[in-house]
């Protein structure tokens, strides 16, 4: 890196922490309230809200993960992810954020103990603070550590992964331990602003790439070559190269049918009803603020495969052997076994891709199969996949290779991508800190606590999650797609707290224990399903969808059997101004009609 890509990069940082901390105006005081540290004090605008959303959402395991999966076999279809999210958002500002700012809560799971009772709201903190810790934050630093020393050998240095997960979890203890909400919200509009900047900047050197590659340097999404002129343009390559992946509606991987419920548990999951997210939008000033917040977060989110997505597959057109070099050797397990092809029940699942461009290989490969397959029944055989391309090598490549140095450009975007990462570490950090402090600590705890020894309670969570999170994070070395890790794992918790929301506002007579029942219910069920007890290789979405069905079956069974006496009320419990944003509902349906029109035109 040259020395002006140094300087950008250090000017960035120290512009995005110090900007933070003095709007926040935080640090350890006497009259420093819970409120105003978990909350913002509750007087976020809507464009802190917008951004803040954005920066927290998108981090490195969007840019590693959903870049991976671009340049994988999802290619284009991973984008419902996003394009359904900013319906979601929307669905969210005018449906869900009304009751929430209305009943005056600090946390999501305190909803539960308006609608239920506080076993409810106890048993889904819990569950929300063990995914947030055992899920997203080790997922995030993880990925994060796993771009930066990626990057980093690309520029002679040698970085452990553990080492930079230690570094990017303290740099993100502290910046959020010592500005709360709103130093998060303040450094997350340049986060935010420098994401979308960096992505498209990432995006046009791709598609400059792609001009001046020969047709014959690159490979198809199918893994092989196709008939090109060479004179053809870069968006030319990019259509023939990509044919296959650039359809939402027909993509194995991303099955069309996932479209109808699936994708939509963890989406209502995340963007509604997740205290990392829904923190930022229960500090806004007003209900109108929120919802003008919700919606301009949606419509950022209808960006966000262009500058995230697209690049991915470019990168597999342009470094496919670079990411089979990064996979290792893959191949040894093969090897080992393909030795005493007599003696084992292991047969070789090879990526479609590899097989296309190594068709001998393959071939020898499928004859092993059949071998160990004919013998000891293909019902007895144990599958393993081998996974030929480091697909989440994908940004780290885009980089390192495509943007030029010493110009000040280098030093921008990865200074971007580093407060992407800080950004949404922050985030869970915070979201996590005022789940255990509010919902366990004062709740059960110390109910008398003053508001000095509450926000020092969420200053000591913060320290305890990121040690357990820089300690288990480099476990996942070995994951393929931590994008998928983390939605699928986030399914034990997601479908039940979805299920128990939807029964509650729906039902507001049925028993209290409903709560309890279905979010106990739904891990127990979503297990048999996505581990394949039942059906082999289902969808872990379809999974959730069963699950989600499953779980309000016995909700509303329940609800039949045992009824409250009174009908649950939602009243107001809060001076804040509950006025709807027309403007904000008008802009939100424009949304919704560009998000079809995306589907229509790639399908």
């Amino acid at each position: 890196m040259g020395i002006i890509d140094i300087v950008v990069f250090v000017l960035f940082i120290i512009a995005v922490i110090s900007v933070g901390l003095i709007k926040s105006k935080s640090g350890p005081s006497e009259s420093e309230s819970a409120e105003d540290y978990f909350l913002a004090g509750r007087g976020l605008s809507w464009w802190l809200i917008g951004f803040s959303l954005i920066a927290a959402n998108i981090s490195a395991e969007q840019f590693v993960g959903m870049s991976g999966q671009g340049a994988g076999l999802y290619g284009l279809s991973v984008s419902s992810w996003e394009w359904l999210a900013a319906i979601t958002l929307v669905v969210v500002a005018f449906v869900l954020l009304p009751y929430f700012l209305k009943s005056g809560i600090t946390t999501i799971p305190e909803f539960l103990e308006v609608r239920y009772n506080h076993w409810a709201r106890l048993l889904m903190t819990l569950s929300m603070i063990l995914i947030l810790i055992g899920v997203s934050l080790i997922g995030v630093i993880y990925a994060g550590a796993l771009t930066l020393t990626q990057l980093m050998s690309e520029f002679q240095f040698d970085l452990s992964l553990a080492g930079c997960c230690w570094a990017l979890g303290a740099m993100a203890a502290i910046y959020v331990a010592v500005g709360g909400l709103k130093a998060c919200a303040w450094a997350d509009l340049l986060h935010g602003s420098a994401l979308i900047i960096g992505g498209g900047v990432i995006t046009y050197f791709a598609f400059s790439a792609l001009d001046t590659t020969p047709v014959t340097e690159l490979m198809s999404a199918t893994g092989g070559t196709v008939n090109m002129a060479e004179e053809a343009g870069a968006i030319a390559k990019f259509n023939g190269l990509n044919e296959t992946v650039l359809h939402m509606g027909s993509n194995p991987s991303m099955p069309w049918g996932i479209l109808l419920l699936g994708i939509w548990i963890p989406n209502f999951y995340y963007w509604g009803l997740n205290q990392y997210i829904t923190q930022r939008v229960l500090g806004s000033a007003s209900l109108a603020e929120g919802q003008k917040g919700l919606v301009l977060a949606a419509g950022l989110k209808l960006l966000i495969p262009f500058v995230i997505v697209i690049p991915g597959i470019i990168a597999f057109n342009l470094f496919s052997g670079e990411m089979e070099a990064n996979a290792g050797n893959v191949m040894a397990a093969y090897e080992q076994a393909a030795a005493t092809p007599q003696q084992g029940d292991t047969i070789f699942q090879l990526d479609s891709r590899w097989a296309m461009a190594h068709p001998e290989k393959a071939a020898e490969v499928d004859r092993f199969n059949s071998v160990v397959t004919d013998r000891v029944g293909a019902e007895a055989v144990k599958i393993v996949e081998l996974n030929q391309y480091k697909y989440d090598s994908a940004l780290g490549l885009l980089i390192t290779k495509l943007i030029p140095q010493n110009v000040g450009i280098l030093g921008f975007v990865i200074a971007a991508l580093m407060g992407a990462i800080v950004s949404s570490l922050a985030a869970v950090l915070n979201a996590a800190s005022t789940l255990l402090t509010m919902d366990v600590y004062q709740r059960y705890v110390r109910p008398d606590a003053s508001q000095r020894k509450l926000v020092l309670m969420g200053r000591i969570c913060i320290g305890v999650f990121v040690i357990i999170g820089c300690v288990v994070s480099p476990l996942l070395a070995n994951n393929s797609s931590i994008f998928e890790f983390i939605q699928k794992f986030q399914g034990y918790v997601s479908t039940g707290i979805v299920a128990v929301f939807i029964y509650g506002l729906v039902n507001r007579s049925g028993g209290d224990w409903a709560g309890v029942i279905g979010l106990i219910a739904n891990p127990i069920i979503y297990y048999v399903l996505s581990e394949s007890l039942l059906f082999p290789e289902v969808h872990f979405l379809y999974s959730m969808s069963y699950s989600l069905l499953a779980v309000l079956l016995i909700l509303f069974v329940y609800g039949f059997l045992h009824q409250r006496s009174e009908r649950v009320e939602f009243t107001i419990q809060t001076t804040m101004d509950l006025t709807s944003s027309k403007g904000a509902l008008y802009a939100g349906l424009g949304v919704c009609l560009l998000t079809v029109a995306l589907y229509v035109v790639f399908w």
